[in-house]
């Protein structure tokens, strides 16, 4: 159900697909010209010629500041936890995806901005197979999308509720990459494009921080695992130069906050510490800028791309042959999350 209701200058928001409450929770925007009001020139670093939809995932355990790197990132509170009335963190049984859509204008053109969060994710004790609603969430998608094309009568824009990006939050702890990290990206790389961060980073020293990343790209590197962007879909020389300067800072080392300070007389936002502030947006002090950067700058419409041209054009391909090969409509679902071609 989709509040009609928008708020001045550029945000409407959405009730969470999954939370369904009674009231249809009012918008995260409280009195104009707070950070909550978006300004997509703010964000965008190209201008938007039409319409369109970006979706974002947001996966790692409780506590490693998901939500307020999100609304860091979008400078305002985009994320479910910052838009659900009365919001009251639990630690799910099980992965439950959630998501919370919101509309971002620029003059005139409407970005549609999905956040989905998987509360649950990395909680228990026993996180076997934990990976595998996200698995059926994304292939469900394409699933979707893929059914909209194959209409006689497709409507001119399809809509797109394909994860775009899935960022992923590695706790800091300074040493290795753990069992959990290793089977999820594993297992997702082949199916959606995943970009590694250190969350709250501010709590390792900059020489455990770089020997941290170090061991990160090690077990990256050791397992196989494809994280974006990859270099294979580097298209010249020009973008491999960009890529290779991305790769060698992956994972990001990020810190969230929404609080601003005054440092030299501006006002920065930052984390206060009692050695001083850790400023978020100063690539001195963190990567959040980077971070920042590649998904609603340079690299926005690339994850686009990769999204259409190589995963969901695996998915589609793999769907079309299994059905001619069966002799069955798409309308049988096939999503399952072992299939051999989804774990190879």
């Amino acid at each position: 159900m989709e509040e009609e209701s928008e708020v001045e200058l550029q945000v409407e928001e959405e009730e969470p697909e999954v939370m369904k409450q009674p009231e249809q929770p009012p918008p995260c925007l409280s009195e104009p010209n707070t950070q909550g009001i978006i300004k997509g020139s703010d964000l965008f670093g190209y201008t938007m010629k039409a319409g369109f939809e970006f979706n974002i995932m947001v996966v790692g355990q409780s506590g490693l500041g998901k939500s307020t790197l999100v609304n860091t990132l979008f400078k305002s509170k985009v994320s479910r936890k910052s838009c659900t009335p009365n919001y009251e963190e639990k630690i799910s049984k099980t992965v439950h995806l959630q998501s919370v859509s919101h509309i971002i204008e620029e003059k005139g053109v409407k970005m549609r901005l999905t956040v989905i969060d998987t509360p649950g994710f990395g909680d228990q004790i026993n996180n076997e197979n934990c990976w595998e609603p996200i698995v059926k969430y994304i292939n469900e998608q394409y699933e979707k999308y893929l059914k909209e094309e194959l209409h006689v009568n497709r409507k001119r824009r399809i809509p797109d509720t394909r994860v775009h990006c899935c960022v992923y939050f590695l706790p800091a702890t300074g040493h290795w990459l753990r069992p959990i990290d290793v089977e999820f990206m594993k297992r997702l790389g082949n199916i959606v494009s995943i970009v590694p961060v250190i969350a709250k980073a501010d709590t390792l020293t900059m020489e455990e921080r770089l020997e941290f990343k170090q061991r990160i790209r090690q077990g990256l590197q050791a397992n196989g695992i494809r994280v974006y962007p990859q270099k294979e879909y580097d298209e010249d020389a020009e973008e491999r130069i960009l890529n290779d300067r991305i790769r060698e800072s992956i994972p990001f080392a990020v810190v969230g906050t929404d609080k601003e300070h005054q440092v030299n007389g501006n006002k920065v936002l930052g984390r206060k510490t009692k050695w001083g502030i850790i400023e978020v947006e100063n690539v001195a002090h963190c990567e959040f800028a980077h971070l920042r950067d590649l998904l609603i700058r340079s690299h926005l419409q690339d994850l686009k791309d990769v999204t259409h041209n190589i995963h969901y054009e695996t998915y589609r391909v793999r769907r079309l042959n299994e059905s001619n090969a069966n002799g069955l409509g798409l309308s049988v679902p096939c999503i399952c999350v072992h299939c051999p071609s989804l774990e190879s």
